[in-house]
């Protein structure tokens, strides 16, 4: 049985995603976001949505702010398809390789196992092969969409069990806690009993006692914080 990572990540309001500003602009949650690339013309890709609530075409293009923020594919080729009751599927089409989150992704051969926006909030849901493989997907977005965050993590276990991963961003230590880190951890620091005591890895580091517990509390500060708000 494979032990791969189930991931989900948010990122708010991506400018790059027609349907998150459509999504923000009138307050409304998106399900059922599909695309396929068109037949005659693969730099065209073809959307579709669906939105939990009733809007017309006719409220969104008399709306003059909405017309500021969707961009030409929702303002010129939006077009209704279905009704599910107070629910409206729509499409359009747009250029293909806009840099959009979901083509991000793609560029890893990772497919999206689900993708839905809540009040301009983009979700995706993606399998990783392993932990590795999850860092430089993470990486690659968040380095193109800052405000991204990692909802949940769950690996699948031998046993057909899941478990709850956490997701730390070691970019956020600074080059020399990552050092303090790597360094105490790799002379015992952390072992029980300990291999080294402060003072030894300190030595190994060759700064003072006082200024190594300093970049460690920093570090495991910010280790922590990820931890136990996730």
């Amino acid at each position: 049985m494979g032990t791969g990572i189930r991931a989900e990540v948010k990122i708010d309001t991506p400018a790059e995603c027609p349907i998150a500003q459509l999504s923000a602009a009138t307050e409304t949650s998106s399900y059922s976001i599909t695309k396929s690339v068109s037949p005659t013309d693969p730099t065209r890709v073809t959307e579709e949505f669906m939105l939990d609530a009733e809007l017309s075409l006719e409220s969104l293009a008399d709306d003059s702010e909405l017309e500021l923020d969707l961009g030409p594919e929702l303002e010129e080729g939006l077009t209704e398809v279905f009704s599910y009751g107070s629910k409206t599927v729509y499409r359009f089409t747009r250029e293909r390789g806009r840099g959009c989150p979901c083509e991000c992704l793609a560029e890893f051969d990772c497919p999206i196992v689900d993708v839905h926006i809540e009040s301009g909030a983009l979700y995706l849901v993606f399998h990783a092969t392993d932990m590795a493989g999850l860092q430089e997907i993470i990486g690659e977005l968040r380095e193109r969409y800052p405000n991204l965050d990692v909802q949940r993590l769950l690996q699948s276990q031998q046993d057909r069990t899941e478990q709850n991963l956490v997701f730390v961003d070691r970019s956020t230590l600074t080059d020399r806690q990552r050092e303090v880190l790597e360094t105490a951890h790799r002379m015992g620091y952390f072992d029980h009993p300990k291999r080294a005591n402060a003072g030894e890895v300190a030595s190994e580091l060759e700064i003072t006692t006082s200024t190594f517990t300093e970049h460690l509390s920093a570090a495991q500060t910010k280790i922590l914080s990820a931890i136990l708000t996730s």
